[in-house]
């Protein structure tokens, strides 16, 4: 039997965008991938800045896009797409887990771009990047949570140990557990170029190491998964997507952490009846096929992109089509 393949779109791709704004990633090929039919109406789980959306918009002129993000400042670029696309775009500000309570129901194709924007990254304020001296924030949503700032202040050894070796799959876990918790009340813990330091000074560096990650980088990772609780949402937002979609509809996730990929491949192999990992013995009687997996091994980045948006170096697309 033929395995099912995509049929991207044939033509052009317009990738422009308003005001030389960043292109996501994988920008063109999420597109192309995405043509499935006349009319049809999207749903993006994480707008950011609208580059997907404002693409969408663009290359289907007769879609419709809603779009879904829980961060504050994305909303004066949702203001702007609604105006140039008037009766086209609908914007919501939320976090994607609350998908299912959108009155919405039923779409073409749903897609989420994880992990955070450039924007979040190019912005000091919001203390995720350690190029810049701010106090560690990490908040995908501002206005909630708890800020990594009190976090690395307060959580238990477990928490740290979760969010420095689980989520941060950092080697030197235990040096930067013990580091932060003996740095509390000190202040190294209130700056994020004082923390990168902190824990650079700690991480022991191999003799003639030509990696290009800083020391603190897996760090800062971890601390901003446990900030943002982001694998557990992940979890609970993919069935509620999966509900959403119209027979034959298409759900695609971009991934660029391993945590989260396999997540996403575990999910789309059990809504396709197929074992989730090599440990999986479940017999096929007990079951469920919904669904087919469109990509059995995940889109990344072409050579042209790759050196065009070196963020696109982690990015992996997976692909799932809802059966009918």
């Amino acid at each position: 039997m033929t395995k099912p393949t995509l049929q991207p779109r044939q033509g052009a791709i317009a990738l422009q965008t308003a005001n030389g704004q960043h292109q996501p990633v994988l920008i063109k090929t999420v597109v192309e991938l995405l043509a499935v039919g006349p009319s049809p109406t999207y749903l993006d789980c994480t707008f950011g800045r609208g580059g997907h959306s404002q693409a969408l918009l663009v290359n289907y002129p007769d879609c419709q896009v809603v779009a879904i993000d829980c961060d504050p400042e994305a909303q004066a670029k949702a203001h702007q797409i609604r105006c140039d696309y008037p009766g086209r775009f609908e914007f919501h500000d939320c976090n994607f887990t609350d998908l299912d309570r959108l009155l919405k129901r039923d779409y073409h194709a749903i897609l989420f771009d994880l992990g955070v924007s450039s924007p979040m990254l190019d912005t000091p304020g919001r203390g995720f990047s350690f190029r810049f001296s701010a106090k560690p924030d990490m908040r995908l949503d501002p206005r909630i949570g708890t800020p990594a700032s009190i976090f690395l202040e307060t959580a238990s050894w477990n928490d740290l140990v979760t969010a420095i070796r689980n989520y941060g799959e950092e080697r030197s876990w235990r040096r930067i557990v013990q580091a932060i918790i003996h740095a509390r009340g000190s202040g190294l813990l209130q700056d994020t170029v004082a923390l990168a330091e902190h824990i650079a000074s700690i991480v022991p560096q191999s003799p003639g190491s030509r990696t290009r990650l800083h020391p603190a980088t897996k760090a800062f990772q971890g601390i901003r998964m446990a900030v943002n609780g982001e694998l557990n949402a992940l979890e609970q937002v993919l069935p509620k997507a999966m509900d959403r979609l119209l027979p034959g509809g298409l759900l695609a996730v971009i991934s660029f952490h391993s945590l989260e990929d396999r997540i996403v491949k575990r999910f789309f192999r059990r809504m396709a009846g197929q074992p989730e990992h090599a440990w999986d013995s479940l017999p096929q009687d007990f079951r469920q096929h919904c669904a087919t997996i469109l990509t059995p091994k995940p889109i990344t980045a072409t050579e042209d992109e790759l050196r065009d948006n070196p963020r696109s170096r982690s990015a992996k697309l997976r692909v799932l089509r809802k059966d009918d």
